[in-house]
């Protein structure tokens, strides 16, 4: 029995410093999961989920060293977006954007950059090969021309501009230059129902914010105002 005791009583002292031992460092792998989740949601939109500027612009410019030419970038801004908050409120509205959000994702895939830039304005860096542009673009329209169901069952009609822009049309495969050319498109085709492929000639046009003067021509891919 004493040689008993004398056997266990070292396992049973391994054993309390262990415990003791995982202890702080349980306690720090709390710590640094939390911290993974915080920074985690740091990088996105509380209310879309979509990656903030920074973390969408981080994601996109390794998205275009990856597939180059075989890149686009597409901007899309809701249209009549304030007149859904006057008219149902902001809970309608908030609707509205995590429903684009949704239809976003999930026409751009896992492999794509897709960001909330601000208020109702939106874009995705993703692969997409110039053949497949036509239908792609065509499917993103119908898809962010589809009503809304708000929580109390009413439907909301809704509509968005988009614009794209392809390494391989303008020639560069500057983010800046590329986002400021697919904006210059979108308003373009602002309210036609139709997806605009920015051409050379977009990224010369001046801007303030994104926001710009001059119409020059564009392609436009989509359903008829």
């Amino acid at each position: 029995m004493a040689s008993t005791l004398r056997v266990q009583a070292p396992i049973g002292q391994r054993a309390l410093l262990l415990t003791t031992a995982a202890i702080p460092l349980t306690g720090w792998t709390v710590h640094a999961l939390a911290l993974h989740r915080r920074l985690a949601a740091a990088k996105k939109d509380p209310l879309t989920g979509l990656l903030r500027r920074d973390a969408y612009t981080a994601k996109a410019r390794q998205i275009l060293a990856r597939h180059g030419d075989s890149a686009a970038l597409v901007m899309v801004d809701a249209d009549h977006f304030k007149a859904v908050n006057d008219t149902l409120g902001h809970a309608a509205g908030d609707s509205v954007l995590v429903a684009t959000a949704a239809r976003l994702t999930a026409w751009a895939g896992p492999r794509a950059a897709v960001g909330r830039l601000g208020g109702d304005e939106f874009a995705i860096l993703l692969p997409l090969p110039r053949d497949r542009r036509e239908v792609r673009l065509a499917q993103l329209v119908r898809m962010l021309h589809t009503p809304v169901a708000l929580d109390n069952g009413q439907a909301v009609a809704v509509a968005a501009s988009v614009g794209a822009a392809a390494p391989d049309v303008l020639g560069t495969r500057d983010l800046a230059q590329l986002q400021r050319a697919a904006d210059a498109a979108l308003y373009d085709g602002k309210h036609t129902g139709r997806a605009h492929l920015a051409t050379a000639e977009h990224t010369t046009v001046p801007s303030i914010n994104g926001r710009r003067a001059g119409r020059p021509g564009t392609a436009a891919w989509g359903r008829a105002a």
